[in-house]
């Protein structure tokens, strides 16, 4: 592989629906998309989880954009890779900054698998030829909004509910869910609107028989949630905490968790989030795969990694239709019966659909060889 021409392109897409959590509502996504070509014709797609505002984390649209022109870009431009994993030897000295790491990475795999002539989740060690979903939903004006949402998921078949707690709307949301859904597979997830403090409220919800809550204290925290794990029934499931193998080793060293959200953003790509899969594989721990609200290109690459045997756990990545107006692949991602099937196309196997990311796009800037 030799890119020989990048584009980057930031989009700016309308959500069908507000999406709020604790740290925020969302109603439209900007962010960039990578377009990787090659001198075979070959084309690389990567798509950044970053959000405009650092809530989820410390990037945004507009750092990433920074240090994909000014740093990632022109260090892979010319350059002969083997294997995705020469670019990050290449770029380890760039520290974090790892969703935007990850927007090329993932190119780079995509490319290195239409060079390859095969599927891009064959390449990564996927087994699997479809994967079970969940869906993600975010706090409700009120209860009874909340249940009709749950409900109207159900009946869509949809393997896991996860649901948005914070202060306040916590305990008593999951009462009511628990009264109308006793038995449906159902997570809280906190996005570190928690503290240890709150340990009393926290252990209030093992009464629910939840599948976990999800990343309950700070947000770079592992220490403190191990010492909640020790008093509370409910799996913890770290997301925010785990940038790396290192903190994923550690937090299974210190009993922090019970399950592991894997995030290719967050982690920096998917070499990293196979090296954080085999990891929690040899250690027993469950896996399943997060999302961040990401249009077709993201959401190709999340069910890629998804089809890991480790990922045992349904994921947030649900139908294209879901959250956006259009998207900007063909086919749509589409879930039939809460499950969607590996595509058998190369590389991300789904076709990135030029019209609609030029209706989409806000800014664009080529690079190339010299």
């Amino acid at each position: 592989m030799q890119p020989k021409k990048i584009t980057l392109r930031k989009l700016q897409m309308k959500l069908k629906q507000p999406f709020t959590t604790s740290f925020g509502t969302q109603t439209e996504k900007e962010f960039c998309i990578l377009e990787v070509e090659d001198k075979n014709g070959n084309i690389g797609w990567g798509e950044s989880g970053a959000l405009t505002f650092p809530g989820y984390n410390e990037e945004t649209t507009i750092t990433n954009q920074h240090i994909l022109e000014d740093f990632l870009i022109p260090s892979i431009l010319g350059n002969s890779y083997d294997h995705p994993d020469q670019f990050n030897q290449q770029i380890s000295y760039i520290r974090r900054n790892r969703m935007a790491k990850s927007t090329v990475e993932t190119a780079i795999w995509d490319l290195y698998a239409k060079n390859n002539g095969v599927p891009l989740y064959k390449v990564l060690g996927g087994e699997k030829k479809d994967i079970k979903v969940g869906v993600s939903i975010g706090i409700k004006d009120s209860i009874k909004e909340l249940l009709e949402t749950i409900e109207e998921k159900m009946d869509k078949g949809f393997h896991k509910i996860k649901v948005k707690i914070k202060p306040g709307k916590d305990v008593e949301v999951i009462r009511e869910i628990r009264k109308v859904f006793p038995d449906i597979p159902l997570m809280a997830d906190a996005n570190s609107a928690y503290t240890l403090k709150d340990i009393d409220l926290l252990k209030q919800l093992d009464q629910f028989n939840l599948l976990m809550i999800e990343q309950p204290l700070e947000h770079d925290d592992i220490i403190h949630h191990s010492k909640l794990q020790k008093q509370i029934e409910t799996p913890i499931c770290l997301d925010e905490s785990i940038c790396s193998y290192e903190d994923a080793k550690n937090a299974i060293e210190l009993g922090s968790c019970k399950i592991i959200n894997i995030k290719i953003g967050r982690v920096g790509g998917h070499s990293e989030s196979i090296k954080i899969h085999n990891l929690c594989k040899e250690h027993n721990i469950p896996v399943w795969c997060g999302g961040m609200l990401e249009a077709g290109i993201g959401r190709a690459h999340n069910i890629a990694i998804t089809s890991l045997s480790q990922f045992l756990i349904p994921g947030d990545t649900g139908p294209s239709q879901q959250y956006w107006h259009e998207d900007i692949i063909q086919p749509e991602v589409e879930v039939k019966n809460g499950i969607v099937q590996l595509p058998s196309g190369n590389g991300i196997g789904y076709t990135v659909d030029k019209e609609k990311v030029k209706k989409y796009t806000v800014y664009e800037k080529q690079f190339t060889v010299s």
